[in-house]
């Protein structure tokens, strides 16, 4: 047992009159708000680093973009080969093919839209290469007529040798594009641009991916050509992320302040109850 007047007798004191006060703390409300606030802390901070990775991971596409649309085009089949996968440090990259196109077995794709987000259709028109074997080039948007099932109205691709340039896409799968391949659609019409089902269509050999033409332009300009995939902006993924640290660091705060609130209203209903029971004993 501590003496009256030990120095640490005063400490205990203290300590036993802010444990008093602060006593509320333990009740089943508080302990529950303390464990939610517990709760929230961690996972603010990791939705925070989520979005930072996605701000990191948007950057480094953008310069991916960047570096391969200033890069000097190689020729197609320097890069790709018949069921190649092409990855994606090679996304968007400048290639080069020299062929004749087969528009006798040109297709179009479904449900694309043009610079301005109107829907149409872009259309693919197989280039033969000398070796025979096949690159799927797509020449770009056209509008729908009034009827969505209806062939549309295509230009005709150049005849001839033609040498075309554009950049290398991969094959487009319901995976990773979220397009459903649907089935029965109109004659030379498709969902995808994939290269293994123009393969077996075509029965000839296809390399992995496709082109997407950027030169040279069309006369009237018809196919439009798809524009250069955005590479400047880099998204609200990092005010997200310091949005997110900003809650994580607010919350631990949120808890002081209230818990000071309440020890005030505690201390404020304590005391008009004092005064409420020592007016009859002044009377």
């Amino acid at each position: 047992m501590t003496p009256d007047g030990h120095p640490a007798a005063g400490v205990l004191r203290v300590a036993g009159t802010v444990v008093g006060v602060y006593r509320f703390v333990l009740t089943r409300q508080w302990v529950f708000l303390t464990l939610m606030a517990l709760a929230l802390i961690p996972a603010m901070i990791k939705l925070g680093f989520w979005q930072y990775h996605r701000h990191e991971h948007r950057v480094a596409q953008n310069q991916l973009i960047e570096a391969n649309l200033r890069a000097k085009p190689v020729p197609m089949t320097e890069v790709t080969s018949p069921g190649h996968r092409v990855p994606r440090a090679d996304f968007w990259r400048a290639v080069t093919a020299t062929g004749t196109y087969d528009t006798a077995h040109e297709v179009v794709v479904r449900m694309r839209t043009d610079n301005d987000d109107k829907v149409g259709f872009h259309v693919l028109t197989p280039l033969v290469l000398s070796d025979g074997r096949v690159v799927l080039v797509n020449r770009g948007w056209v509008p729908g007529g009034d009827d969505p099932r209806a062939y549309p109205p295509v230009p005709t691709a150049p005849a001839g040798e033609v040498t075309v340039t554009g950049r290398l896409k991969a094959d487009e799968t319901s995976g990773g594009s979220g397009i459903k391949d649907r089935k029965g659609l109109p004659d030379r019409q498709v969902m995808l641009i994939n290269s293994e089902q123009q393969a077996q269509y075509l029965g000839r050999t296809v390399l992995g991916g496709y082109l997407e033409l950027t030169a040279p332009a069309p006369a009237d300009g018809s196919p439009e050509t798809v524009a250069d995939p955005d590479h400047d902006s880099i998204g609200p993924h990092m005010a997200y992320a310091v949005q997110w640290w900003l809650f994580a660091a607010a919350v631990p705060v949120g808890w002081v302040v209230l818990v000071r609130r309440e020890k005030r209203e505690r201390e404020e209903e304590a005391a008009r109850a004092e005064t409420s029971r020592q007016e009859p004993a002044t009377a």
